[in-house]
């Protein structure tokens, strides 16, 4: 399969420089590149990105407005390209050397790769990912998110924000313009999230996702998803996220103590 990324990101010593950025990078290890992919493939992406009404899953809460799909196989032909080439050899060999994660591979499910997008008002508070495939009993390791917004201007908002471990502090941010990847390590401290959008009718937040995983080994222990409000937030809405939060993850761990499978293990994308 041919090439799908920007050459200029191929070198050896190329790597080597955005490894070095990525590893000193605060408050978690992650990168912004721009022009990441070959043009043509980009404006492919763009030119075909699906309507936002005929995404599947919508994830709308008080934490959350957004939706995403990994049924690529009803999309432009460019889409299953993209997620063929995302689960090469070639791009699992350079992810791993961008990353210093030795072994990173991804699946072919919802948890693998596929599209969000959000509308006006569209966000997702800050949160750290599920670290787990449970499917595929794969912990989840690195994020890669391709932004395709084409004239993406800053009053519109959106960039993909970095907090600390204590989310007090947001210490980096990432817009999501056009052919931008970012390449983040999900942890459980790698808090991460955007703030609701202001963009006009007709327009969308769009990215193109890939989550990259090494085995789960014997030492491995499961951690959900889990949100938090940004500081300035009110202290009803913080209080709320803070109960809804810990009865998921304690309903979570009931239903696994039963042998029961968790809904959100499940495909929620099945037709």
């Amino acid at each position: 399969m041919k090439n799908l990324i920007n050459p200029l990101y191929l070198s050896e010593e190329k790597i080597k420089e955005i490894r070095n950025q990525f590893e000193n990078a605060e408050p978690c290890k992650h990168i912004a590149l721009d022009n990441f992919l070959v043009d043509d493939v980009a404006n492919t992406l763009f030119q075909n990105f699906p309507k936002l009404d005929t995404l599947n899953v919508k994830r709308k809460s008080i934490n959350e407005n957004k939706s995403e799909e990994y049924h690529l196989e009803n999309f432009h032909s460019q889409f299953n390209e993209m997620r063929d080439f995302l689960n090469t050899p070639q791009m699992y060999e350079w992810i791993s050397k961008v990353t210093g994660i030795e072994g990173l591979t991804s699946t072919f499910d919802s948890l693998g790769s596929g599209v969000h997008q959000g509308g006006p008002g569209s966000f997702v508070d800050v949160h750290v990912d599920v670290n787990m495939n449970p499917a595929a009993k794969l912990h989840r390791r690195i994020n890669l998110l391709i932004y395709l917004n084409k004239n993406w201007k800053d009053e519109y908002g959106g960039a993909l924000e970095f907090w600390d471990k204590d989310v007090k502090n947001c210490i980096s941010k990432v817009m999501p313009n056009f052919n931008q990847a970012a390449i983040m390590v999900t942890d459980e401290t790698s808090y991460h999230g955007y703030a609701k959008i202001n963009i006009p009718e007709g327009e969308s937040r769009k990215s193109f996702y890939c989550y990259y995983y090494t085995p789960a080994g014997k030492d491995f222990v499961y951690r959900d998803s889990r949100f938090k409000t940004r500081p300035d937030e009110s202290l009803t809405k913080t209080a709320i996220t803070e109960i809804k939060e810990t009865l998921k993850i304690n309903a979570k761990k009931f239903l696994k103590f039963l042998g029961v499978k968790s809904l959100d293990f499940q495909d929620k994308n099945k037709k």
